[in-house]
């Protein structure tokens, strides 16, 4: 499936740039859900996106995908199967974030979002986090977990935007 909206996003990526009030060096990824599945599967994959924010979906994946113990697991969610090209055995979402590496990377994620627990949330973005260290990079990636459901928070995420997108204060 995310062959095909690869493929989208390059097409987007393409009109994006096209436009003569767009600056191509600055169209960033910020996805919540689904779109937070979206920001681990496109941008490492398409270098055009400056950044990528993950909210409410990054987790220790192959964990999530497989287990039939924890409330968590996809076996006991009203969702879709997921039967995503034997991810689980070729990277982790803290694989796919290395690959957006050196870009800025970012994970926002709520205490109470009812998926994947913060453990499990931060136990993946640790190895994320080495990387970006052993890069000397560590100022690009960040975690920011809140008391909150699934939702965008919006508080250290626009933050991180304005920062590396160089908006004005």
């Amino acid at each position: 499936m995310f062959s095909f909206i690869i493929e989208q996003h390059q097409t987007t990526l393409d009109w994006l740039a096209s436009l003569p009030n767009v600056d191509a060096d600055r169209i960033a990824f910020y996805g919540l859900s689904y779109g937070g599945k979206t920001a681990m599967r496109v941008p490492p994959f398409i270098d055009r996106y400056c950044l990528s924010i993950c909210s409410g979906d990054f987790t220790d994946w192959a964990k999530t995908i497989a287990t039939n113990e924890e409330r968590y697991g996809y076996i006991f969610t009203s969702e879709y199967e997921i039967p995503e090209w034997n991810l689980g055995h070729i990277a982790n979402y803290a694989e796919l974030a290395m690959l957006i590496s050196p870009r800025p990377f970012m994970v926002e994620a709520g205490h109470r979002d009812g998926g994947q627990p913060s453990e499990l949330v931060a136990g993946e973005f640790g190895k994320v986090r080495r990387h970006y260290d052993q890069l000397n990079i560590s100022n690009r990636a960040q975690l920011e977990f809140f008391d909150g459901p699934h939702t965008i928070h919006g508080k250290d995420t626009y933050e991180f935007l304005q920062h590396h997108l160089k908006w004005p204060k």
